[in-house]
This record gives structure tokens, sequence and C-alpha cells, in this order.
């Protein structure tokens, strides 16, 4: 079908395709250009290159079964070797990099042997169980071996995938896709799609409004009273992605769990919601987000006041405590804002914040990495993989770029059970008792998943996005 539809959004980035993201921004173009083994569907998984998969009942061996026929836009095969050759490159140590944290990837893929044992069956056999390895697999993305091979000589090479849209134009503002005619998505999208870079939400919305875009991410709220009077559809969506304080587990007062827990229960997230994003963000009382595999149903508020009063007394603190707090200007963007508003809400317990400002993001980034924060920091946890925010976060064995001390000999145990676990609704059970764990003995000061708000031009009552937020180009409604 005929169409050109244009999104505006904060950016549009441009990063190697094996480097790791959870950025939506990033995603959507990623996920266009690219396919994968598997796609996210809710919070399982459905075919996409893979036509079909199996593992394992130790949850170590992988066998992928490929479509037959796929090719990439430069018209090579996309069959088994060429799926291993970029599995192999992404499980370098030098790809995987995400801001601060170099080979994402490799601890997952690094000591996996990895063949094609026909020209589609693809067979990936880990050294340990890894029955959450689609989580991994749903971010590796596949390009042909010839791009590979020129990403690697010069990394503004333009990569090439089998996506159900081939890259036309590309620039610091703005890149430019087409669809590719009888991709197996078969889907009736747009012919082509431009994602354009405008950082001013006042700029996105003012660009649909005015019919230069179909397609506005990230408005300020009160666009959607405003879309709504012009006819056009806003849609307010959670965004996965937990705004958190990481707490010092190894060393000062937070290595005192009981003093972790008064934090927690301290924090009124609700009044912290109001004031900080005017109500625009759903508070979170555990560690994942409630469309997180294996959320459970425990969502009750932890604030009690009056029980974090008595913890601070227990623990030698019944006349005041003082924390140090590492605070960026941004990523999230109210870091300053929501650190203020966390230190008058832990006045009232006598409890004092000195807030350091960081400006450099990636510095902030490093140093979080490297352990050197006071007593907490302002972060947040993106990943949609709740085997993921438990590993690379949680598990003290593990010591991930994000741990800051931390040590559940319970929590790692369930961890344990999980990674042999290939049973779904077994594996979700598994991660909820995690999380009630992490509720009565909390790694970090959690607080809330934003809501963001879509703009599509038209009315479109029906439309959703997925629940990771990041748009599906070929599900979009256009003119």
């Amino acid at each position: 079908m005929a169409g050109h539809l244009r999104i505006v959004q904060r950016r549009v980035p441009w990063s190697d395709p094996h480097d790791c993201t959870d950025a939506a921004d990033d995603l959507t173009i990623k996920k266009a250009l690219f396919d994968t083994l598997v796609k996210r569907a809710g919070t399982g998984f459905a075919p996409l290159v893979a036509q079909s998969w199996s593992v394992s009942r130790d949850a170590r061996t992988w066998v992928f079964r490929l479509r037959p026929g796929h090719v990439f836009h430069d018209g090579t095969p996309c069959d088994a070797a060429a799926v291993v050759a970029s599995l192999a490159r992404m499980a370098r140590p030098d790809k995987g990099y995400t801001l601060g944290a170099p080979g994402v990837w490799h601890q997952y893929l690094g000591a996996a042997n990895i063949t094609a044992t026909d020209p589609l069956t693809v067979v990936i056999a880990c050294p340990d169980p890894l029955a959450d390895f689609l989580d991994i697999l749903e971010q590796a993305f596949i390009l042909s071996p010839a791009s590979c091979t020129a990403l690697d000589a010069d990394a503004s090479a333009a990569p090439v995938g089998s996506g159900p849209y081939r890259l036309t134009r590309r620039d610091a503002s703005a890149i430019t896709v087409a669809r590719v005619a009888g991709h197996f998505a078969n889907h009736a999208g747009p012919s082509e799609v431009t994602w354009e870079a405008t950082p001013k939400a006042s700029a996105r919305l003012a660009a649909l409004l005015g019919g230069q875009a179909q397609v506005a991410n990230d408005l300020d709220p009160d666009a959607s009273r405003l879309l709504a009077a012009a006819g056009h559809t806003a849609l307010n969506y959670l965004s996965p992605v937990a705004i958190i304080y990481l707490l010092n587990s190894a060393r000062g007062p937070l290595a005192d769990p009981r003093l972790r827990l008064a934090l927690s229960l301290a924090i009124d997230r609700s009044t912290l919601v109001d004031t900080v994003l005017g109500g625009m963000a759903r508070a979170l009382p555990g560690f994942i987000s409630p469309v997180h595999f294996g959320a459970g149903d425990d969502t009750s508020d932890p604030f009690d006041p009056d029980r974090a009063r008595a913890i601070l007394a227990e623990a030698g603190f019944a006349n005041g405590l003082n924390l140090r707090v590492d605070c960026p200007t941004r990523l999230p963007d109210e870091a300053e804002r929501l650190t203020a508003a966390l230190a008058d809400q832990l006045a009232a317990l006598n409890i004092a914040l000195e807030v350091t400002i960081h400006t450099d993001r990636e510095g902030y980034a490093h140093m979080v990495r490297r352990k050197e924060i006071g007593d907490l920091c302002v972060f947040d946890s993106s990943p949609m993989s709740t085997f993921r925010v438990l590993y690379e976060k949680i598990d003290a064995r593990v010591a991930g770029s994000w741990w800051q001390g931390y040590h559940n000999p319970g929590v790692e145990a369930l961890l344990d059970r999980a990674r042999r676990e290939t049973d779904p609704a077994t594996r979700a059970a598994i991660y909820a008792e995690a999380y009630c764990s992490l509720q009565g003995d909390p790694p970090w000061l959690t607080l809330y998943n934003p809501l963001r708000t879509l703009g599509l031009s038209g009315a479109h009552p029906d439309f959703t996005l997925p629940v990771d937020g990041v748009i599906d180009v070929t599900a979009l409604p256009y003119p």
C-alpha cells in the first residue's frame, strides 16, 4: 500500500546493531531494519526468522529451525550460517556495549557452542542452564555476513539486515526506510517510514497537529487534551523502565539491611509521582514492572513511616541519619527534581541527603559500574528480561555492572532454580517468589514506572503498543 509515514521522536540514534540497548527510540528503528530469531509477544515469545524451536530438559541446548528462502536486503540468504555469524559477532567481548557497561551479550553467548547443523538449523549449546535464553535472542539482530565484515572494517558502514524495511536514506537528523516486498511479516504498513529527530516535546506536538508528522512519541501530558480536541489519538502507556535509587549495600549505613528496608518504608511513592511527574507514572513497590514476566500479584504499597521510624531506632539512628546521594542531570531527566522531593520526604524522619550532581552522564554510568557511589544514586532498570535484572544487578556471585554489594542467598537460589526450569508457568512462579523476597529485603529504592504519551494522527481507539513500549512500525495506522 502507498503511504509515507513520519515519526517524530527525541532522537534518531544509529548504533551498531550488536550493541545492547533498551532505548525505545533506538529499538523501533532496529526492529524495522533487522530480524531476530524470535520476538517478544506479551510476556512470551513468537517466531520470526526461527519458525520453531526446542530446548533440552536441562535448559542447556537450544535448537532453532529457520524459515526457508528468507534473504537479506543485499539478496544473500538469511540461513543458518548467517545466523551463526551474527551470534558469534554479538558474543565478542568488544560488542554488546551499553552506557557504562561493555560486553553485555558476551556473558551469555561467549562460552556457548553455536553451530549450523544444516542450512536451516541452528544449535546453541550453553555451558550452563539458561531457560530464559529467548530474552537474549530477542535482541540478537541478524546481519548479512558481508555486512558484519564491513562494520568491523568501518564502524560508519550501514549494516544490512533482513527486516520488513530496508534503509534508503540516513543523516544526523533523520532516517528513512522502504517496505520490503515479500517479507514474511506480510504486513500492510506504509511504503516508507521516516524517523525525524525533534528534541522538544512542544515541537513534536506541533508537527503532529500541523500534519507534518503522523506519529509523535514522548509528548508532554497536556498533549492528550489537545490531541483529543483536534480529533487525534493520545495513548498514555506504561514504560517498563523502573526509576530507582541503587543502594550501596557494600559499605556505609545502607550495608545494614534494616536501613535499606526503613528507607523503602519511608517513601510515599504516589506523592512523589504527583509532585515530580504530575501523576504521569505508576508507583512501583517491587523490583520489576507489572508487565514483566513473573511480576506476581503482590503490588501492595510498602509506605509505612511509623515502622520505618521504629527500624531506624532499632538500628541506632533514632536521632537522624545522613546519606550521600549521587544524582545525574539526565536519564532520568527528572533526577534532580526527584532527589529534591525525596529529600523533603525523608526529612520527616530526620534523614538528610548530601547531594552531588553529575553532568557527564556516561562518566556517571562508569562511576556506578566501578562501585564508586555514595550511599545511593539515581538510576533506572530497563531490561524487559526479569532474568537479566536478577542476574546482572542482584546476583552477588556475578557482581555485574550495576550490582552494588547486595547479597541475598535465597534470591540467588531462586534464580538458579529458574535457570533450570523450562516450563514458563513454573518459572514465572519462581520469579514471583523472588519478587516478594526482594520487597522485604530491598536492594534498591524502587519508585515508579513512567507513563509516556504517544500521539497518532486521526482517531484510533483500539491501537495499543507492545508491552516493552517499542513502536512496531508494521502495526502503525497511517493515512
